[in-house]
């Protein structure tokens, strides 16, 4: 999957509508019963309509489901040790620093603290905006539909695959960094696709749970763009990680 937009000036890639909130989708919600309460550090869930922004997971059984599954049964069977090294690592870790394979080992949680500040607060919305469909979806994992798949990586009970939190994380900070680091900004979108397929690799998602969450990325981060709280946190982590990484302000 090597299909992604880069963030030119003020302009956010704008992503396709898919349908329509339905009445039973609000009635799957309410039956999945109350959610945890979370405080937004910039976005406002409920102006976000974001059903509108993705299309329900594929139906069980139907060709789409039937390719996913084949090719994780691919990527099961042809991983190398290697891969899922870094598929479990990338599962251990859910911060702005994976892209230190990008920028360098002086990107790092210690050397910058309003990064990791900033990484912390979007890393914070990310389960309020994938939580609703996760709940409105509740689609099983993988793994909990067919028995001859063999997650490598942490495992749950729960029916939420649909969208994948962690890939959503991931391109929320890959967007934020390549404004803090234009000049590296495809290879820092690249590295969000390797983020991405390691929950493939991982056995733990499907490609439809990845593309979900990449488009509800998009809309997500134009949101947060508006919040002058985190024009602030960028602003300042922006200046911190140029000035450690050596680069022009």
């Amino acid at each position: 999957m090597k299909h992604f937009c880069v963030l030119a000036g003020a302009t956010v890639c704008a992503c396709l509508a898919w349908g329509s909130l339905h009445a039973e989708d609000v009635k799957a919600v309410s039956a999945a019963g109350p959610a945890k309460v979370r405080v937004a550090s910039f976005i406002q869930v409920d102006t976000l309509s974001l059903a509108t922004v993705v299309p329900p997971p594929p139906a069980t059984g139907s060709q789409e489901a039937i390719a996913e599954f084949e090719e994780l049964h691919r990527l099961q069977d042809r991983r190398t040790p290697e891969q899922v090294k870094a598929a479990q690592a990338d599962d251990a870790e859910e911060d702005i620093f994976v892209y230190r394979t990008v920028l360098g080992n002086a990107f790092h949680a210690q050397a910058l603290p309003l990064t990791a500040a900033l990484s912390k607060d979007v890393h914070g919305d990310e389960p309020i905006a994938s939580d609703v469909l996760k709940g409105m979806y509740q689609r099983p994992r993988p793994y909990q539909v067919d028995t001859t798949l063999h997650p490598v990586c942490k495992v749950t009970t729960k029916h939420n695959s649909y969208p994948s939190g962690h890939t959503l994380s991931g391109y929320l900070l890959a967007l934020a960094l390549a404004r803090m680091v234009p000049e590296k900004s495809a290879e820092i979108m690249e590295r969000a696709e390797d983020y991405a397929h390691n929950r493939l690799v991982c056995g733990v998602h499907t490609a439809s749970d990845l593309e979900a969450s990449r488009r509800i990325a998009y809309l997500v981060f134009g949101t947060m763009l508006e919040n002058p709280r985190f024009q602030q946190e960028l602003a300042a982590a922006r200046a911190e990680t140029r000035q450690a990484l050596h680069l022009n302000p």
